[in-house]
C-alpha cells in the first residue's frame, strides 16, 4: 500500500462515515497496546511532529497517562502549525490534561538546541510517518538523533521517521526502532526497508471495512494527475473517438465531448462522411474527420491505423452501427492498433469472442483495453449468464478479465470494474441515467483519463465513479427527467474532490 493509497483509504472511510478523529484515536490506541505488551508503567518520551503521525502520538499518550506511564512530549514547532485538525484536537485535550494530576509535560521545541538525551523507558517516533519530503529539517534532524542514541526501546508509529514511505529509502538519516506500530495494511517502502530501520513490523487494524478499499468513493480523486501549469496544447491528452453510422451521430459526440469535459485538450472523430457533418455540427472544439461511405468499413482501417499514431488514446464502438462489413473492420482494427483504448457499445457486438480473449496476443503488444459492457453484451462476449450474487459477479467479471487480457467494467445498479487481479465496485448513479446516451459518456472519460497518463483500471473506476457522479448532480437539478447533454454540463463539477 503507497501513502497516496493510505489517504484515498482515510478519505473514503470519512466518506463512508467513519471520521478521521476516530482513525486516529483506533491508531494511538494500537500503538498504547503494544506498548502495554512490553513494558510496566514507565516513563515514556513522545517525539511528535506536525501531522496526522503525531496525532496518533497524542492520542497514545492519553492512554498511557490512564495505564499509569508518565509521559514527556516534544513537540517540534509550534502548535500553530500543525497541518491536522485532528491532532489538534487531541494535542488541546493533553494540553488540558496537564493542569491536573496526570504525569505529563509538553515542550514545544522549534530550536533544535534545546533537544536533549532521554532517559525514558520508552521513545515513541510520531515525527513524519508518511509525510517525508525531502531533506530533514531542524528539529527533525537533531530528534532523530536523539531517538537513535537513545538506551530506551524505540517504537515508530506508521513509518520511521526519515524511511521513504514509497521506496523504503534512506535519503538522509531515519529512526532505528525496535518497533514498527503501522496501521491497515504495510505501507510499500516498510516491505523494501533495510531491516536496521524497521525492526519488528506490527500491522494494526484500526476499523476500517474492506468495502472502504472496495468501492471507489470520492477519496479516489486523489489519485486525479495535477495539471503542469507550464503545459501547452496536447500536452494533457489527445483523443481519438472511432465511431458514428447512418442511424447515429449523438453517440460519438456525447463520447468526444465527455472526453473534452475530463481534461484532454484535443478530440478527433473518425466517423462516416453520412453523419461526420452532423457531429461536426455539435460543438466547434471537435475535429471531425469524415471517412467516405455511409459505414465504417475495412477500406478505411488503414486510415484509422495511420491517424491513431497522433493521439494518446482511443474509444471505438460509440454509435457504430452493426453491418457485418464494419464488424470485419473492427476485428481487422482492434488487433492492429498500439494505444490505449476503449472498447464500447455496439463495437462489443460486432468483436468475436476470439479477437477480444486474444487481442494482446495477436498484436504482439501490452495495450491496455477497457470494455465496457452491460449483463447482454456481457454475456454475448463471454458466453457466460450472470449469477444473481454480487460474490460471484465478481468472481465471474474478474476471471473473464483474467482470460481476456482486458480490464472490465460491468455497467450496472453497482458497477463493477476487474483487470483480473484488482476489482473494485462503484454504486454512483441513479435510474435517471437509463437515458440513452450515459454510457457515452463513461467512455469519453474514461479514454480521456487514459490520454492523460492514468491506466486502464484506474481509469475504468475513476470513469465510473465520475460518470455516476455528475449523474447524481444532473439528478439534483431535475430530477430523475434529463438526458446525456445535461449530464455533460456537471462533469467538470464531478472531478472535484
Amino acid at each position: 500500500m503507497t501513502p497516496k493509497d493510505m489517504m484515498v483509504i482515510d478519505s473514503n472511510a470519512e466518506n463512508m462515515g467513519i471520521s478521521k478523529l476516530t482513525l486516529m484515536e483506533n491508531a494511538g490506541r494500537c500503538v498504547a497496546n503494544n506498548i502495554f505488551e512490553l513494558s510496566k508503567p514507565c516513563k515514556v518520551a513522545i517525539f511528535a511532529g506536525t501531522g496526522g503521525n503525531g496525532g496518533d502520538g497524542f492520542v497514545a499518550a492519553r492512554h498511557l497517562l490512564n495505564s499509569g506511564f508518565e509521559v514527556e512530549i516534544f513537540f517540534l514547532s509550534h502548535p500553530s502549525r500543525i497541518r491536522s485538525l485532528e491532532a489538534k484536537a487531541n494535542l488541546k485535550v493533553l494540553e488540558k490534561i496537564q493542569y491536573g494530576l496526570s504525569p505529563v509535560k509538553i515542550h514545544a521545541l522549534e530550536d533544535s538546541s534545546y533537544l536533549e538525551k532521554t532517559d525514558a523507558e520508552i521513545v515513541l517516533d510520531a515525527i513524519l510517518g508518511t509525510g517525508i519530503k525531502g531533506k530533514l529539517k531542524e528539529p527533525v534532524s537533531t530528534a532523530i538523533d536523539v531517538i537513535n542514541q537513545s538506551k530506551g526501546t524505540k517504537i515508530s508509529v506508521d513509518v520511521p521517521s526519515g524511511v521513504d514511505p514509497l521506496t523504503g529509502e534512506v535519503h538522509d538519516k531515519a529512526v532505528k526502532p525496535d518497533m514498527t506500530v503501522t496501521f491497515h495494511r504495510a505501507k510499500t517502502g516498510l516491505t523494501r526497508a533495510d531491516p536496521k530501520y524497521l525492526g519488528k513490523l506490527v500491522v494494526c487494524d484500526i476499523g476500517i471495512p474492506k468495502e472502504v478499499e472496495l468501492f471507489v468513493g470520492v477519496g479516489d480523486l486523489l489519485r486525479l494527475k495535477e495539471r503542469d501549469p507550464k503545459s501547452h496544447k496536447g500536452h494533457n491528452g489527445k483523443i481519438l473517438v472511432v465511431g458514428g453510422g447512418v442511424d447515429y451521430s449523438g453517440a460519438p459526440a456525447l463520447a468526444a465531448l465527455s472526453s473534452f469535459k475530463s481534461g484532454v485538450d484535443l478530440v478527433y472523430v473518425m466517423s462516416p462522411e453520412s453523419v461526420s457533418h452532423t457531429i461536426r455540427s455539435y460543438s466547434p472544439d471537435l475535429i471531425v474527420k469524415s471517412l467516405p461511405g455511409e459505414i465504417i468499413s475495412k477500406k478505411h482501417v488503414d486510415e484509422i491505423l495511420k491517424f491513431s499514431k497522433k493521439v494518446d488514446s482511443i474509444v471505438i464502438g460509440c454509435g457504430i452501427g452493426r453491418d457485418d462489413d464494419t464488424g470485419d473492420a473492427l476485428n481487422d482494427l482492434v488487433c492492429k492498433i498500439k494505444k490505449p483504448m476503449v472498447i464500447d457499445a455496439e463495437a462489443l457486438k460486432l468483436l468475436n469472442e476470439n479477437t477480444i480473449k486474444n487481442i494482446n496476443k495477436i498484436n504482439k503488444n501490452d495495450v491496455e483495453v477497457i470494455l465496457t459492457p452491460h449483463s447482454a453484451e456481457f454475456k454475448s462476449i463471454f458466453d457466460l449468464n450472470i449469477p444473481q450474487k454480487l460474490e460471484d459477479k465478481i468472481k465471474m467479471v474478474s476471471n473473464a478479465s483474467k482470460t481476456s487480457g482486458c480490464v472490465i467494467l460491468l455497467k450496472g445498479v453497482i458497477d463493477i470494474i476487474s483487470n483480473g487481479d484488482k476489482t473494485r465496485l462503484n454504486k454512483t448513479g441513479n435510474p435517471g441515467m437509463t437515458v440513452g446516451g450515459t454510457g457515452d459518456c463513461l467512455a469519453g472519460i474514461a479514454v480521456g483519463l487514459m490520454a492523460q497518463g492514468h491506466d486502464a483500471f484506474e481509469s475504468a473506476c475513476l470513469g465510473a465513479f465520475i460518470n455516476g457522479r455528475a449523474g447524481d448532480l444532473t439528478s439534483e437539478e431535475y430530477g430523475y427527467n434529463f438526458t446525456a447533454t445535461d449530464l455533460l454540463r456537471y462533469i467538470p463539477n464531478a472531478f472535484k474532490y
